[in-house]
């Protein structure tokens, strides 16, 4: 259903947890043929560097997601490029051969929703790589290109692949590899906009949109909208905006955006006591703060003001990803500090996003070593923090509530916060006590749960009943979460 000039995300969101893969870091296929040259899988990873991920090698691990719960996948760019993360898109329509090209991806997408997972593409469309064909015809033609209008040329030549002067057209932060497409030039503006139908066409079930601010136009991504939901509304539409996001929810133009808003609260509240903050440094969430559960219960309160309810269970809740340091070293390797953090993203309103390999305990500094090759020897595995998140997601698909529920605060002090999350005649209740001595809470909850409810933990036979509007003695150990069921007084 659409309504004109307000996104209505698709149902299936509310029930998706995603898990984003880096192609050329996830997994390897002796079906896709491999050039000389690639960087050993295990070694550190480099700005240029391609280890030769590719995308029958992800689909020969599909059974790896589906054992963690997954029903969803966010990928990195997949077309034909000249770098690493595919960010400088020469081909819109060619999915790199280095991936296994257009064959392999259908086949993975066929394979993927028949087990039942969706597919989100990254649509870069702000810029391109210099090897996009109307930008080469200008390098090669100069002023008599037929294609001046799809960039911003300031002059000829191009200074292209000059490293000692900036480039004399637009680009992406100045960055000569990533000319900035015209996108108020008719002709720019509806080959966009059909890239962005035909993949819908295809059978992808969505778009995380690359730098959506970068094109400044609200026109612009309405009409994208417009061609994407025209091709299956059900598609997901969700912005990589780090801030206040009001203007492309409120204004009608995406689903959701990348709650990196919910990425920083979980920082300043889970890591207060181990956060990295050099780690954080020059990216747009920093710099983080320190919050007690007051603080932080403030702070969710007022991300999820910002939005429509419809609209938060669409969002895109993610810890880290391949732009940030992952959340382990964030977290100096405080491993129940991340579990906590995991605890929460499964038990809140909108949709988590797993980075690949942070469920097996991955570390990861800043970019380029935040997108290290996928550990496939499970030997060297956490297995307690992929236990910690194969047993929250089931326990997420098993509750509708913690899908689909409303979110309300009923404790934040000190260090332990407890909140519920109801769905018609289903509720849950999360406590969470992130300090490092245990807690004895008396929770109130006034008409939120009637008296003579009883409380059962999802994890362990240990229950707590509501007694005058309170639920009375609710002992937590340190840095420990529990999830309860609720169920009619005895």
């Amino acid at each position: 259903m659409m309504v004109e000039n307000k996104p209505i995300p698709p149902s299936w969101v509310r029930d998706a947890v995603f898990y984003q893969i880096f192609p050329d870091r996830f997994a390897q296929s002796s079906r896709v043929p491999k050039p000389a040259g690639l960087e050993p899988w295990d070694a550190q990873p480099t700005f240029h560097g391609f280890k030769g991920g590719d995308l029958l090698g992800v689909l020969e691990h599909l059974g790896h997601l589906q054992d963690l719960g997954v029903n969803a996948i966010y990928f990195n760019p997949i077309f034909e490029s000249a770098a690493n993360h595919r960010y400088h898109t020469v081909d819109y329509y060619a999915v790199d051969p280095l991936l296994g090209g257009n064959a392999a991806f259908f086949e993975l997408l066929a394979e993927a929703h028949r087990c039942g997972i969706r597919v989100v593409l990254d649509g870069v469309f702000n810029h391109t790589g210099r090897g996009f064909l109307q930008f080469n015809h200008i390098l090669e033609n100069g002023p008599q290109s037929l294609y001046l209008d799809w960039f911003h040329v300031k002059g000829f030549p191009l200074r292209a692949y000059e490293t000692d002067t900036n480039p004399n057209y637009a680009a992406w932060w100045g960055l000569s590899a990533l000319p900035k497409l015209n996108t108020t030039a008719p002709a720019v503006r509806e080959f966009l906009w059909r890239v962005g139908q035909h993949w819908i066409e295809q059978g992808i079930d969505g778009w995380r949109l690359d730098v959506p601010m970068e094109i400044d136009d609200d026109a612009f991504w309405l009409e994208f909208r417009r061609r994407v939901k025209g091709a299956n509304p059900q598609a997901y539409i969700v912005g990589e905006i780090w801030g206040d996001a009001r203007r492309w929810i409120g204004g009608g133009q995406f689903d959701a955006v990348m709650n990196y808003l919910f990425a920083r609260a979980c920082m300043a509240f889970f890591l207060a006591d181990t956060l990295d903050e050099e780690l954080t440094e020059g990216l747009s969430y920093a710099p983080v703060p320190r919050f007690d559960a007051g603080a932080f219960a403030r702070e969710i309160d007022r991300i999820l003001a910002l939005y429509p309810e419809e609209n938060n269970q669409a969002q895109l809740n993610l810890f880290d990803s391949h732009d940030t340091a992952r959340f382990l070293s964030l977290a100096c390797g405080d491993q129940r500090a991340l579990c906590l953090a995991i605890l929460f993203q499964m038990t809140y309103i909108g949709a988590p996003c797993v980075y690949y390999g942070t469920e097996i305990g991955m570390t990861g500094a800043r970019d380029p070593d935040c997108r290290r090759g996928m550990i496939w020897d499970r030997e060297r595995w956490n297995t307690d923090i992929f236990e910690c998140y194969r047993r929250l997601i089931r326990i997420r698909h098993e509750r509708i509530s913690l899908r689909r529920g409303s979110y309300t605060n009923l404790l934040a002090r000190g260090k332990v916060i407890v909140f519920g999350r109801r769905y018609e005649d289903e509720t849950s209740v999360v406590a969470m006590n992130v300090g490092r001595s245990s807690r004895v809470v008396d929770v109130p909850v006034g008409d939120y749960l009637a008296d003579g409810t009883v409380l059962q933990s999802l994890c362990t036979k240990h229950t707590v009943q509501v007694t005058a509007g309170q639920i009375r003695g609710l002992k937590l150990g340190p840095q420990t979460g529990l999830i309860f069921k609720c169920m009619g007084a005895e």
